[in-house]
């Protein structure tokens, strides 16, 4: 890559464009149908209790996961044995028919149905999953990976905020069951016109047997990317930021209401901090490394994450003093309040110094793979990502329900934990702490 074009000369390019638009509708539309079923079944009185109704909504979480446990070890298989592209474009039209399918279902307000379409879209991820990163270094060159990763992980962030956001908004409309029905049918045909676009990308693998045995795969892929111990480290930080910033996005809305005395319209705007900010620390971390993929990001990242967090305890706990007696807060008012602004930067800065950690990381696993196993090596991080996003979901409930802490203590325990997380990771894999020593002296 040329340094005066920048790293958004990819998207001049067919061998990225297509793949960016069609791997950014996905993760759009998916947020979309997810996101207003949930504000169905919150809002719209299909359950007739609010037990009823958090048994739903956490049900419709695990549907969404549980294909990543069930079927990314395969997944892995068929992106390691056929063409990336000519399978993407068959995931893809069965996006069209799994749309079609949800329009009906929030057409007859069929919850039953709507909760299978969720299922249908979560097993549609997690064959897309493995293909998604590693047919990022068959197109792209070695110093074009920091740059093709940060614009995947600054597209797959945006559109999860804009799915998140649009989902709400669309069904909160009079018919707004069509409006969302139409939209994803919409974005479901544009995705997979996009797809017939990205170029072929063959398979080295053609010999591969196909196994539906989850367990056992799952066992042979970890074993694959155990082959190469600084990747399944890779792995694992990968995993591990999952964990951290599923359980800050999931205490966000409570976070807001409760902490924070917020209006519901705050809640968007402390989510929206978070996502811009992964998508901005992406893009950074490309701009900051230029063409080769810098390890030594990985510790500034997880520094910052640390630093970060913890102060959004202090601002939260200075903030409920300085604020006890208002309440409903607007977000207008919110950054006119002291410490709310404070507040804001944190949670925009832990979510730069995510995308900071993670860029990085996605890289190495790429170009520290041999290509004919690189998907099956994917395919067992996503089935860690599952594991550890569900472990966070249990560390929340644990801590802030059973042990009663209270969400800024429990953002200090996160904090705590991480750091404990960079020791070891550095421990383990030296190289990290090595490279980022250098790079601070490099630049200073």
């Amino acid at each position: 890559m040329n340094k005066q074009q920048g790293q958004f000369y990819l998207f001049g390019q067919k061998r990225f464009l297509p793949f960016f638009i069609t791997q950014f509708l996905g993760a759009l539309n998916d947020n979309l149908f997810k996101n207003a079923l949930l504000v169905i079944i919150v809002s719209s009185g299909i359950s007739a209790s609010d037990s009823n109704t958090n048994f739903l909504t956490n049900l419709a979480a695990g549907l969404f996961i549980l294909p990543f446990f069930l079927f990314s070890t395969t997944a892995g298989q068929l992106a390691d044995k056929c063409d990336k592209a000519w399978l993407i474009r068959r995931i893809k039209f069965a996006e069209i028919l799994i749309m079609l399918t949800g329009s009906y279902a929030l057409y007859s307000s069929n919850i039953n149905l709507m909760l299978g379409v969720l299922f249908l879209l979560g097993v549609q991820s997690a064959f897309f999953g493995p293909i998604k990163y590693s047919i990022i270094p068959q197109h792209l060159a070695t110093e074009e990976l920091m740059a093709g990763n940060a614009q995947v992980g600054m597209g797959t962030f945006t559109s999860i905020l804009i799915g998140t956001l649009l989902g709400a908004w669309l069904v909160s409309y009079e018919g707004g069951t069509l409006l969302v029905g139409a939209t994803a049918m919409m974005l479901a045909f544009i995705g997979w016109r996009a797809s017939c676009a990205i170029p072929d990308a063959p398979s080295e693998g053609g010999d591969i047997r196909i196994s539906l045995n989850p367990i056992a795969d799952a066992v042979r892929n970890i074993r694959l990317a155990r082959n190469n111990m600084t990747v399944f480290y890779c792995i694992m930080g990968i995993s591990w930021f999952w964990l951290f910033g599923g359980s800050f996005l999931t205490q966000v809305p409570n976070f807001a209401v409760a902490v924070l005395q917020g209006h519901a319209t705050l809640i968007s705007v402390l989510l929206g901090a978070f996502i811009v900010g992964v998508a901005i620390g992406s893009l950074l971390c490309a701009k900051i490394s230029g063409p080769q993929v810098e390890p030594g990001l990985i510790p500034f990242g997880a520094i910052g994450l640390t630093l970060f967090s913890a102060d959004l305890f202090f601002a939260s706990t200075s903030y409920q003093l300085a604020n006890a007696a208002i309440s409903a807060v607007m977000p207008v008012q919110f950054f006119s309040l002291s410490g709310g602004l404070r507040i804001f930067v944190d949670l925009m800065a832990i979510g730069m110094f995510g995308g900071m950690f993670i860029v990085p990381l996605y890289a190495m696993v790429q170009s520290r793979t041999e290509s004919h196993k690189r998907a099956r090596v994917i395919a067992a991080n996503n089935v860690f990502n599952a594991l550890f996003m569900v472990s966070g979901a249990l560390m929340g409930i644990v801590c802030l329900s059973i042990v009663q802490m209270s969400i800024p203590q429990f953002f200090a325990l996160m904090s705590g934990a991480n750091l404990l997380f960079l020791v070891l990771l550095v421990w383990r894999v030296p190289e990290f702490k090595l490279r980022f020593l250098a790079w601070i002296t490099n630049n200073r």
